[in-house]
């Protein structure tokens, strides 16, 4: 019987004439414009701070850095491997600030000063802009020091900090590499969110859900054979974008593209799931459509896409949580650029499942099989 009711869902897609155009057509348009439309000011860089030097300079350094609002200093390490190990391979932080000894000796005999930023870039645009924003603080802050010698007699010329970069996980802070995952979330977001939340209502107005509804199918093996199809689409559109990120950024993950497909798997589960629980509550396309794209857009805003998640009020990084879209995200980006294992994205991925079980038991309970 299922195999019956999954093949009449390929032959519905089939006989539309719009849905293979899109199928092929948007993944195509959506990763060749949008990663280079992206341009946004990014705020609470979490900052890992080393202090080998432990003087008055290096500490009013570190005091200065902690008082603007593009950083946040989580934590003080005792070394470099230290911080990178328990704060930037774990996620606890952004980037490294490492402060070399006699910081303060070299700063105001040599005039030159040198300290070292790593910068987390899985965030392509995170890491590039904070350590665009230390500089100008090192500057400023040089300069605040020269004037300071300068009126004590002591040094007339400029003191210099001479920042030494290093991108971790992206080391030419490429940030079509963030983006281009991101995008691939969202065309699964569109193609397996938006177009289920159309299949039931669709049947609804074509009158031929009533014909469903007299015959001895379960509700179960009905949702099931919605979902599989979507399947089969979400994974062609996945790898459309897999193709594309490799000839025309040259992108490949570094983790498994076996890893990507079952995170895959059970995300297009919940959002076919989502979709379908819209479909049975909605009486018209135009309601389906009008419901489904309120849900999406928030869910996409919100996952950290479009604005870093430690950019949003706590409040909004709060209400994430219940966002699969975030977690998805984090998937994509952890295994392409971190390569992550399915160990690594444990986490995530127990999230999504966790989604994707109650979506589709709502979708099969919201269903109403009128006798």
């Amino acid at each position: 019987m299922l195999k019956y009711l999954i093949e009449k869902e390929f032959k519905l897609i089939r006989r539309n004439s719009v849905l293979p155009v899109i199928i092929f057509v948007m993944p195509v348009v959506f990763l060749l414009l949008l990663p280079f439309a992206a341009d946004f000011e990014v705020k609470n860089i979490r900052l890992t701070v080393v202090d080998n030097d432990y003087s008055t300079y290096s500490k009013r350094f570190i005091e200065k850095i902690g008082s603007s609002h593009y950083y946040q200093i989580v934590a003080n390490e005792n070394s470099y491997e230290a911080a990178l190990n328990n704060q930037i391979v774990s996620g606890r932080a952004d980037a490294i600030l490492e402060i070399p000894r006699h910081f303060e000796r070299d700063l105001t005999k040599q005039k030159i000063a040198k300290v070292l930023i790593s910068a987390n870039a899985v965030d392509g645009m995170k890491g590039m802009m904070g350590t665009a924003y230390l500089a100008s603080i090192a500057m400023d802050f040089s300069k605040n020091i020269s004037m300071e010698l300068v009126a004590l007699n002591s040094v007339a010329s400029q003191q210099n900090i001479i920042i030494t970069n290093r991108a971790l996980f992206n080391p030419f802070m490429n940030y079509k590499a963030y983006m281009v995952p991101a995008i691939m979330m969202m065309l699964l977001v569109l193609m397996c969110g938006a177009m289920p939340a159309v299949s039931i209502v669709m049947e609804k107005e074509q009158g031929t859900i009533e014909q469903m509804n007299v015959t001895p199918v379960k509700k179960f093996y009905f949702i099931i054979a919605k979902i599989i199809p979507y399947w089969f689409i979400g994974y062609i559109v996945l790898t459309i974008g897999f193709i594309i990120a490799y000839l025309i950024y040259g992108l490949l993950p570094v983790g498994s593209f076996g890893t990507l497909y079952l995170a895959a798997a059970v995300f297009i589960l919940t959002m076919t799931g989502i979709g379908l629980v819209v479909s049975n509550k909605s009486d018209t396309m135009q309601q389906a459509m009008m419901i489904a794209m309120f849900f999406l857009v928030v869910f996409i805003l919100m996952s950290g896409l479009l604005t870093p998640i430690a950019s949003m009020p706590r409040w909004a990084q709060w209400l994430t949580y219940a966002n699969p879209l975030r977690y998805y995200a984090e998937i994509m980006r952890f295994v392409y650029l971190k390569g992550c294992t399915i160990s690594d994205i444990l986490p995530q991925l127990g999230a999504l499942m966790a989604f994707a079980f109650g979506a589709n038991l709502w979708a099969v309970i919201s269903y109403k099989k009128r006798k």
